[in-house]
């Protein structure tokens, strides 16, 4: 109960100063967890990020504002947090369709985000393999760029940056022929997104040499330190594409088995392990339905 009452207290907490300046520490004080634990939890969760429902949030009150009321939209884009009239008029048509000077008065259609409310439901009965490993420090190699959005909302953001970096991906498959599966690494997360890689586990040589034989392109790269920490890891089922079964695993973990549990998230990169496991042999393709993936939470104790 203190996990369901912790996140309706944030968002009683966000709702009681959304024309105020918000301090994600206080916020995550409110669920009684870290900003980091809050944040990550409530982006699973609700499959937006917090950033997102607290802009949309405010929107929506704007909109409210200006159908009914007679305040100057400078005065509003000030009270809902935004620096100029631009850049809410900007963020406001973007929300609504409209601009604040058509939703002048009333009569004009607006979007409403509506609030937050937590219910207890039942949930459950389903089972789940995992277990909890201390994990060594590991260098990754990968490329990556910033998502927006929640990590389980990703999928389009996913596919076309996966197809427009094939070249990348060969590169460092190559030069990691002695480490077999695949990395993807999410990392500094915001409220609004976070960072994902595609990486890989390179052998010393190939880092000792990697500027050098690379060159130019060697830019495109980011070497990746993953802390030594523990890790709650859990396995999807065995298929032909394990990727599409990963962000329901990792929904089922961070609402079903973290909050009986007596460990929070920790502040660490995330990890997805993809074990490809290849047939053998035209008449063996049906090997490729041993494919898994892997889902690496870095966890610590409350």
């Amino acid at each position: 109960m203190d996990w369901i009452t912790g996140i309706q207290r944030a968002i009683d907490y966000i709702e009681a100063h959304l024309t105020e300046e918000l301090d994600y520490d206080a916020i995550a004080r409110e669920s009684f967890s870290s900003r980091f634990h809050f944040q990550r939890v409530f982006s699973i969760l609700c499959g937006y990020p917090l950033g997102d429902y607290i802009r949309n949030r405010r929107l929506t009150l704007a909109g409210a504002d200006l159908a009914t009321g007679t305040e100057k939209v400078i005065d509003i884009a000030a009270k809902y947090g935004y620096d100029s009239p631009d850049s809410f008029c900007k963020a406001f048509q973007k929300f609504h369709g409209i601009t604040p000077s058509q939703a002048r008065g009333g009569g004009a259609n607006l979007r409403s985000f509506s609030r937050l409310s937590i219910k207890i439901s039942l949930e459950g009965g389903s089972t789940m393999n995992y277990r909890i490993e201390e994990k060594p420090a590991m260098l990754l190699t990968g490329y990556g760029k910033h998502f927006t959005g929640s990590p389980n909302d990703k999928g389009e953001q996913d596919h076309n940056f996966a197809c427009q970096n094939r070249v990348y991906e060969y590169i460092l498959e190559g030069m990691s022929h002695e480490y077999v599966n695949t990395y993807q690494v999410l990392k500094d997360f915001t409220p609004d997104g976070y960072n994902f890689y595609y990486a890989y586990q390179l052998p010393k040589w190939a880092l000792e040499d990697f500027d050098r034989d690379l060159g130019e392109m060697a830019k495109n790269f980011e070497h990746i330190p993953i802390p030594a920490g523990l890790y709650l890891v859990c396995e999807t089922e065995r298929c032909q594409w394990p990727i599409q079964l990963a962000d329901k695993l990792r929904e089922q973990a961070v609402t079903q088995w973290l909050p009986s549990s007596d460990y929070v998230l920790r502040d660490a990169p995330e990890l997805g392990l993809i074990h490809w496991i290849s047939a053998e042999s035209d008449e063996d393709l049906d090997e490729w339905d041993c494919n898994y993936c892997e889902i690496w939470l870095p966890i610590e104790k409350k």
